[in-house]
């Protein structure tokens, strides 16, 4: 296929540029053709042109942000969350073929977004985030640059250009080049509010909701307009921004003169708009919003002691937690919000950002041989992601071991918040990592860098004392983990994904490595899991994941359910199934969301669940053939189907298909597979897959 994609974060940092490497490896590794089109902090790249659309078989849009839509009308269109990009990608592709075509109106999402979640839009079970999340993220995204541009220049022209006072102070001269740079920064915090506004807005009602956002949200930003001290602030700006595009939405639906239609949305709409939302904040709801907010500040600034050191366990908690996704951003947007009134709580923030990435850099540094070569090297490239403050470089580690590294990265994070919140730590800056103290943006360095580093520790060695902890129960198991300090060799990753990553990891789902000629006349098999060893001079086949006793010459079934069931129960001969009619549930559910019938007289179900202890792959033939639902209305003679544990799931699963795939591609080799007259000779030709 011919597949388009376009990537998107709301801080448009790290997640957009994972999930576009992500998709365009799973591609490369399937056999198809992707462009995908990131839109990231410096603007959209890689743009998709008007005839890649039009030569395009479908679209994938993993984003957590509004991307529009209407260019894409008339294609198979498939629209998930970024993380869904990062984690599945091979999947995403799979649904293309099945997805519903969108159609030419604006539907869900245009270029301000919509309601998510029309039939024109989704591919079915995707999980694209919801309207409201997806507009408080635009949001976020268009106000971090003003924030961060204001807060550094306020920074710099301080450390710069201040003179000390008496009670500790610093005051920039009046008329200085300092006070003009200070200025300028001031300038940028002040439009912070209105950004944030205008584009929750925008996100939710298009160009129209802009205009009364923005009024809005400078407003809400004003307290002397509804006789507040000190405003609303972002709080108010939220409100505003959601008010102001839920009201134009509501305008829209108003049905007027077919002469009156062209200048809705240019003059009536923003007009009415604006001045309704305007006059009810000040009138209405302004003071009591500004009341919270003014009693909020107040009672974290009163946080001292063991108050602050709680508030910053909770931040830490929830900043180390997905590393970029949704809590994380909740706690970012806390402290950002608040960094103009309580630099401490942005301080609490900023310290724990760069814990999980330094982390689990270090424990690659100080256990190497837990990790292979590919890890290592993920290891020095999170390291330097976590000096500049981008917590996503840990995100590698925690898809690989989830139950270690998340863990880990949580209590190092906590432990930095709890450190800079006793400490009182500041930073005027909505970004952390040690970057920021390096650009004077930090109050407090010395505490800062104990924080950072403490937590840093604390989560390395934490993450290399579960790795070990599971190595030792591994190797008591009989899993036969190689007593060495460099990780045991992968299989061959002929055909897969290019720059896909390796793992070996002591902590890791069974897999299966190649037995050794030393092994096997010690009778023994390295690093292979049960039932999967080969005998003297049998062909392994995708890497012993496929043995004679998972091959069936001939196929009883005779309908696709049938089928399945009997290459389960198949599978099951090997011991490898715990839970055959789970592993049968769960590979129908899966054909369900789209036919793994890819035509040619092929079919691959496939399933990813635990009621497989390790993975597995069988091979039977129909004579016959099976309705499968393929494309090409052929029915289905060759079948393959993959089991692997849920924690296998990734790269695991994709080389799988990539090799299967690509081979099955060659005619020559599908004939000589099915005229096989008996499980040896199948074996024989299916050797040949490398």
């Amino acid at each position: 296929m011919r597949l388009l994609a376009v990537t998107a974060c709301p801080t448009g940092i790290a997640h957009t540029y994972m999930a576009a490497e992500k998709l365009t490896q799973a591609a490369e590794a399937l056999g198809h053709e992707m462009k995908v089109e990131t839109q990231g902090s410096i603007g959209a790249e890689n743009v998709l042109s008007d005839n890649d659309v039009r030569d395009a078989d479908g679209i994938i849009i993993a984003a957590d942000k509004d991307v529009d839509r209407s260019r894409f009308a008339g294609k198979r269109l498939v629209v998930v969350g970024v993380a869904e990009g990062i984690h599945h990608p091979e999947e995403l592709i799979e649904r293309v073929r099945t997805a519903p075509v969108h159609g030419a109106e604006r539907g869900a999402a245009g270029a301000g977004g919509g309601a998510a979640g029309t039939g024109s839009a989704g591919g079915g079970g995707g999980k694209e985030r919801s309207l409201a999340y997806k507009a408080l993220m635009n949001g976020v995204s268009y106000m971090i640059p003003f924030v961060v541009v204001g807060g550094l220049l306020i920074a710099v022209s301080l450390a710069l250009g201040g003179h000390p006072q008496a009670d500790g102070g610093l005051v920039i001269p009046d008329g200085s080049f300092w006070k003009h740079v200070n200025d300028i920064g001031t300038i940028g915090f002040t439009l912070m509010v209105p950004i944030l506004s205008g584009y929750i807005a925008y996100a939710i009602g298009d160009r129209p909701a802009l205009v009364p956002g923005m009024i809005g949200g400078w407003i809400a930003n004003t307290g002397a307009l509804y006789d507040s001290k000190s405003g609303a602030g972002f709080i108010g700006a939220i409100v505003t921004g959601f008010l102001a595009g839920y009201l134009v939405l509501w305008i829209k639906k108003v049905r007027v003169p077919k002469f009156v239609q062209p200048i809705m949305p240019i003059i009536v709409i923003p007009i009415v708009a604006t001045s309704a939302l305007g006059l009810f904040f000040i009138y209405v709801i302004g003071r009591p919003i500004s009341w919270v907010f003014e009693h909020l500040t107040s009672w974290l600034g009163g946080l001292t002691g063991s108050s602050a050191a709680l508030l910053g366990v909770i931040l830490g908690l929830m900043i180390a937690f997905d590393m970029g996704g949704p809590v994380n951003k909740t706690a970012f947007l806390f402290g950002a919000g608040l960094v103009s009134k309580n630099p401490e709580i942005m301080g609490m923030c900023a310290a724990a950002i760069p814990v999980p990435p330094l982390g689990q850099g270090v424990a690659t540094l100080i256990r190497r041989r837990l990790y292979n070569d590919q890890e290592r090297e993920t290891g020095l490239a999170a390291l330097f992601m976590g000096c500049f403050g981008i917590t996503e470089g840990a995100i590698p580690f925690a898809a690989g071991r989830p139950a270690r590294v998340i863990p880990s990265n949580m209590l190092g994070g906590a432990v930095a918040g709890a450190l800079a919140g006793l400490a009182g730590v500041t930073d005027n800056v909505p970004h952390g990592g040690p970057i920021v103290a390096v650009l004077g943006a930090v109050g407090g360095v010395a505490m800062f860098f104990v924080a950072i580093a403490a937590g840093t520790v604390v989560t390395a060695l934490c993450t290399v004392t579960l790795m070990s902890v599971a190595e030792r129960r591994e190797g008591a198991g009989g899993a036969g983990e190689a007593d060495s300090d460099a990780p045991a060799p992968e299989p061959a990753l002929a055909g897969a994904a290019a720059g896909a990553e390796t793992r070996t990891e002591a902590d890791a789902e069974p897999r299966t490595e190649t037995t050794t000629a030393a092994d096997a006349e010690a009778g023994t098999a390295t690093g292979t899991e049960p039932g999967t060893e080969t005998a003297p001079g049998e062909p392994a086949v995708l890497s012993g994941y496929l043995t004679p006793d998972t091959v069936k010459v001939r196929l009883d079934a005779s309908e696709k359910e049938a089928a399945i069931r009997e290459m389960a129960e198949l599978a099951a001969g090997t011991g490898k199934v715990a839970d055959v009619g789970e592993l049968v549930r769960v590979a129908l559910a899966r054909e369900a969301q789209g036919t793994t019938g890819l035509g040619e007289e092929i079919a691959i179900p496939h399933a990813k669940t635990d009621a497989v202890t390790a993975p597995v792959v069988g091979f039977a033939r129909s004579p016959e053939g099976i309705d499968w639902g393929s494309l090409d209305g052929t029915l289905a003679k060759l079948l393959f189907m993959i089991s692997v544990p849920e924690a296998a799931a990734g790269d695991e699963h994709l080389r799988i298909l990539a090799l299967l795939s690509r081979k099955l591609m060659d005619t020559d080799f599908r004939a000589r597979l099915q005229a096989a007259p008996d499980s040896d000779a199948i074996m024989a030709v299916l050797a040949e897959i490398q």
